[in-house]
């Protein structure tokens, strides 16, 4: 993993520049105190802008912030989730989510340099930015992959279009012209955030994946980007990233709960 950062720089940016990784949707509040970052969104209740990012709590007032963020998100009807990884405190927090009823699941903190080899995509894969023309196409490809609905969505993407300047990069994939894939990055000062790749069943193990990684990594760089990062599923896409040479910094949990 070359990159021009040292470990420590690195580390930062796969564990803090993620947690403001969003647009600014007309009703997302954002609660961003020292030891607590939390993202409150009404019209997203399938999950997505709807989180505790980060939770440094004292032991004796953790149960307590527990329960009343959970009866936040309960009374809205919005399914959330609860990151935890490096920096979160007390050491116990994700047993105690679990007790308090939040299901687990596990993430690899990875990296690696956005300079990547050219390996020539499958004549079929084509991969094109997102603007106005196709922004439609992107979110409805995106929904059908996260089987979400996609109106919550369209103001998202709305609003990453909408940004000056734009610092969220989408882009659609598609194989012999259809719509096969949706992933986007987020472009911070030191590193570009991989999120939201997902490819639709019927195109997968075609080297779609592979081409929207290598297309992200291309267009940051050129950005003057020399570090990526993502947090990525273990049972899915970690292995995938693994091949394409990241590497692991650190791992996350995120603890879901569905109203």
């Amino acid at each position: 993993m070359a990159s021009e950062l040292s470990p420590a720089e690195i580390l930062v940016e796969v564990v803090e520049s993620p947690r403001r990784a969003y647009a600014m949707l007309d009703d997302l509040r954002v609660i961003d105190r020292p030891g607590w970052i939390q993202l409150i969104t009404p019209s997203f209740r399938q999950g997505g802008f709807n989180e505790v990012a980060h939770a440094e709590l004292a032991a004796e007032d953790a149960d307590q912030v527990i329960a009343a963020t959970i009866a936040e998100y309960r009374a809205l009807g919005i399914k959330f989730r609860w990151v935890v990884g490096p920096g979160s405190r007390p050491a116990d927090l994700g047993e105690r989510l679990a007790r308090a009823g939040l299901v687990a699941s596990y993430a690899r903190g990875m990296a690696r340099s956005t300079e990547m080899p050219t390996e020539a995509a499958g004549h079929a894969i084509t991969v094109e930015p997102v603007d106005l023309a196709n922004v439609d196409v992107y979110t409805r490809a995106m929904a059908e992959g996260w089987a979400t609905d996609p109106g919550p969505l369209a103001r998202a993407h709305a609003a990453v279009l909408a940004e000056t300047p734009r610092t969220q990069h989408l882009f659609l994939a598609r194989v012999d012209g259809e719509p096969a894939a949706s992933a986007a990055y987020v472009a911070f000062p030191r590193s570009a955030y991989l999120l939201g790749g997902v490819v639709l069943p019927r195109f997968r193990r075609r080297g779609v994946y592979h081409a929207l990684v290598a297309h992200r990594l291309a267009d940051a760089r050129a950005r003057g980007i020399t570090l990526a990062t993502s947090r990525a599923a273990e049972e899915s896409s970690a292995p995938l990233l693994e091949r394409l040479g990241f590497a692991t910094v650190c791992r996350f949990a995120s603890y879901t709960l569905t109203p």
